[in-house]
């Protein structure tokens, strides 16, 4: 009668631990630590965790977003190089610290005149840089680009006019 005890107790045993063995991996430990698959006590808490993170927006580098303004700008203003590199590092300039800008904590109001105040700067900077002639055409370009949707109007109209 123990020795039929004794037997059943140890497949109950058997029978326990590959349960075990199997809830959490093929050595008891899978890869990650608990399970193969990550659904340990700890792979489902960090799975959770994941969800609930917000994700950060990728920053563009300066230098790329400038090398895309020179693009629009230097055929429209007729640029040589040496006003294409000057402009080019007050752009990237302008931008990193528009970027300094928006990550600090303060009010609106005091926010929008900082960036008011770095755009007068960097246009000063920008028109040292130019001749009365391209002057005038810079100050149509940002006309241009604030807004955008007149003046694909008037090119319109003048495609429409030839």
């Amino acid at each position: 009668m123990k020795a039929i005890q004794t037997f059943l107790a140890s497949i109950l045993m058997i029978f326990s631990v590959s349960t075990i063995s199997a809830q959490y991996g093929n050595n008891g430990y899978g890869n990650n630590g608990y399970g193969g698959n990550g659904n340990g006590r700890n792979g489902g808490m960090s799975q959770m965790n994941q969800g609930s993170q917000p994700e950060k927006p990728i920053e563009i580098p300066a230098e790329k977003i400038a090398a895309k303004v020179m693009e629009e700008m230097k055929p429209g203003l007729n640029l040589d190089e040496l006003q294409t590199i000057a402009i080019s590092n007050v752009l990237i300039e302008s931008i990193r610290t528009q970027g300094i800008l928006l990550k600090q904590v303060t009010n609106q109001e005091d926010q929008i005149k900082e960036f008011q105040a770095l755009s007068e700067t960097t246009d000063r900077k920008i028109k040292n840089f130019l001749n009365k002639e391209q002057i005038e055409k810079y100050l149509i370009y940002k006309e241009n680009r604030k807004n955008p949707s007149k003046s694909k109007s008037k090119r319109k109209e003048k495609k429409e006019k030839k």
